[in-house]
């Protein structure tokens, strides 16, 4: 399939670059470094070689979410926009930027997002999961009250969030002991995610601010496949409702949610997601430079769904969702 967009799409800067280095062995490093550092030259010449028209680009993980002093965070997210925005404005018809945040600071945070959407022309946020606050060992998830400002900006500015992974701090890896290859996409980013995605659905915040959109990758860190049993375990037991949210969750995330391809090539948990959420929340992505283009864009040029869904999920949900039409013209 011809002119594919693909969302989750990384990028870094020389400040951020090292946060890439555990996710493959040494040998690799260079590869993937290389890769990282760069945007107008190899990368374009795989979306060329794949069919691949544009790609949405974010920072790499967990870069700003792991910088605990709020400055410095605050500091490292307006660099990374910045240079972001330079090389959108190279290619707009083939690049987008997606904001990174300094989620330490709610108020900073918003007047980022406010910025990168108003001033730069981004199409949204992408942010690491939790972030660290003031120490190392002090992380704030997103359902945390102090919160609500920012969502009500995103929903004002009505601009898609991306939650992205990031592996769990040492001190809360313990069932990792002795088990490091359960880090990272393997495991525990998948893990991660769902959980903190499921905090949201639970606090309230879609009865609150209702007009949010949500980004998953990954084909939605395990959720289209659990999320009937988070509403459902033990039915016959009449309990209590045990959070805030109003509605099932399960309401929320096939309402509130989308959820990507991203490093998840595989046909038989594809069609199971169509199944759960329709093909209209499904986006395609590839997670370059982490997975190859080729694999992602063989994959699914090839895989057993209908041609109008290819053409949904490779390309009009992106379109849509994004509000990409002006810059596709």
């Amino acid at each position: 399939m011809q002119g594919k967009i693909g969302l989750e799409e990384h990028f870094a800067i020389e400040d951020t670059l090292q946060d890439s280095a555990g996710f493959v062995p040494g040998d690799y490093w260079r590869e993937l470094s290389a890769r990282l550092l760069d945007i107008q030259e190899r990368r374009l010449r795989e979306m060329d070689a794949h069919g691949m028209q544009m790609m949405l680009l974010s920072l790499n993980a967990p870069a700003v979410q792991a910088i605990p002093a709020v400055a410095r965070a605050h500091e490292i997210a307006l660099r990374a926009n910045d240079f972001l925005a330079e090389q959108v404005a190279r290619r707009p018809d083939r690049f987008q930027g997606l904001a990174a945040l300094p989620m330490q600071d709610p108020d900073l945070a918003t007047r980022e997002l406010e910025r990168c959407v108003r001033e730069l022309g981004f199409k949204g946020a992408l942010v690491n999961g939790f972030s660290q606050v003031g120490t190392p060992d002090h992380i704030v998830y997103l359902d945390d009250a102090r919160y609500d400002g920012f969502w009500a900006a995103v929903e004002q500015l009505d601009v898609p969030f991306y939650l992205h992974p990031r592996n769990p701090i040492p001190t809360w890896s313990q069932i990792y002991e002795g088990h490091p290859w359960l880090l990272g996409p393997t495991w525990a980013f998948g893990q991660e995610t769902a959980v903190h995605a499921l905090r949201l659905m639970a606090c309230g915040l879609f009865d609150r601010h209702p007009g949010l959109k949500i980004v998953l990758g990954h084909l939605g860190e395990g959720l289209p496949y659990s999320i009937w049993r988070v509403d459902n375990r033990n039915a016959w037991v009449q309990t209590p409702k045990a959070y805030p949210a109003k509605r099932a969750l399960g309401d929320y995330f096939r309402e509130n949610f989308w959820i990507t391809t991203s490093g998840n090539f595989r046909t038989q948990t594809l069609i199971d997601a169509i199944l759960e959420m329709g093909s209209d929340r499904i986006l395609f992505s590839t997670d370059w430079p982490f997975e190859n283009v080729d694999h992602a864009a063989q994959w699914f040029d090839n895989a057993s769904i209908s041609e109008a869904d290819r053409r949904k999920i490779g390309r009009g949900n992106a379109v849509e969702l994004f509000k990409l039409g002006s810059t596709l013209a």
